[in-house]
């Protein structure tokens, strides 16, 4: 089976307290690369003033300390892509953008496509949501 070169990549946009995200995150993410869980695309610092404008950066020109974590293609975030996902960030906050593959999928994705079919779609549900209705359907 030939694996398709780039499986889906998602993007996450984590808001935090602050101006730089708790060591614990990037610290999350290390281990979701480490795992081979995911390839680290692309990671931007985000950030709307209290004037509403928004404004990124590669983490690295935001002095944000990786531990390691090497980007595949950095630059591939878009000015758009940015726009469009900050339209939640409320004003004076600050979140890490990610581009993340989903290495798992591109293995599901080759070995659809090597048995002639496709992926035609795929739904995420946010956790926040999942676990509300788990939390409602057992009765916490």
């Amino acid at each position: 089976m030939d694996e398709l070169e780039f499986g889906p990549v998602e993007f996450v946009l984590a808001d935090f307290v602050g101006e730089t995200p708790d060591p614990l995150v990037i610290e999350a993410i290390a281990q979701l690369v480490d795992a081979g869980t995911v390839r680290l695309i692309d990671l931007l610092h985000v950030s709307r003033d209290a004037d509403g404008a928004v404004r990124w950066l590669e983490v690295d020109d935001a002095g944000i300390e990786l531990g390691g974590i090497e980007l595949a293609a950095s630059g591939l975030v878009s000015h758009e892509d940015v726009e469009r996902l900050a339209d939640g960030l409320p004003a004076g906050g600050s979140a890490l953008l990610l581009a993340v593959e989903l290495l798992w999928a591109k293995h599901l994705a080759s070995a659809v496509a090597a048995a002639g079919g496709r992926v035609i779609d795929t739904v995420r549900i946010p956790a926040p949501i999942v676990n509300a209705v788990v939390a409602d359907a057992v009765g916490v």
